[in-house]
């Protein structure tokens, strides 16, 4: 991928969704274009710097560029930049990092 022209701001974070074809219960292939939940799983590839606490400092946020992670249903905004499609994910809706 070329270099990122998106750049989270505070405590944001920008995330390719992780689309895998779904496989049904009798074996049926669900391709990525059909019609799915939204994404909860996706790969960091931005990480803003941390929103600015009442002290003047940063919030720590403990994610870097290629993690893989889960978030809450409904806690991204959906973009498409050069025809690839990311998410903006507030740090607080993430709830795990995928090992």
């Amino acid at each position: 991928m070329a270099k990122l022209k998106l750049e989270p701001l505070g405590s944001r974070l920008i995330v390719k969704p992780v689309v895998e074809d779904e496989v049904t219960k009798s074996g049926i292939i669900l391709p990525d274009t059909a019609d799915k939940e939204r994404p909860i799983r996706g790969e960091v590839v931005s990480v803003g710097p941390g929103k600015m606490l009442e002290n003047g400092q940063r919030e720590k946020i403990d994610l870097k560029v290629g993690d893989k992670i889960l978030f809450e249903k409904y806690g991204s905004d959906e973009y498409k930049l050069d025809n690839e499609e990311f998410l903006v994910v507030d740090y607080d809706k993430v709830v795990a990092v995928i090992k």
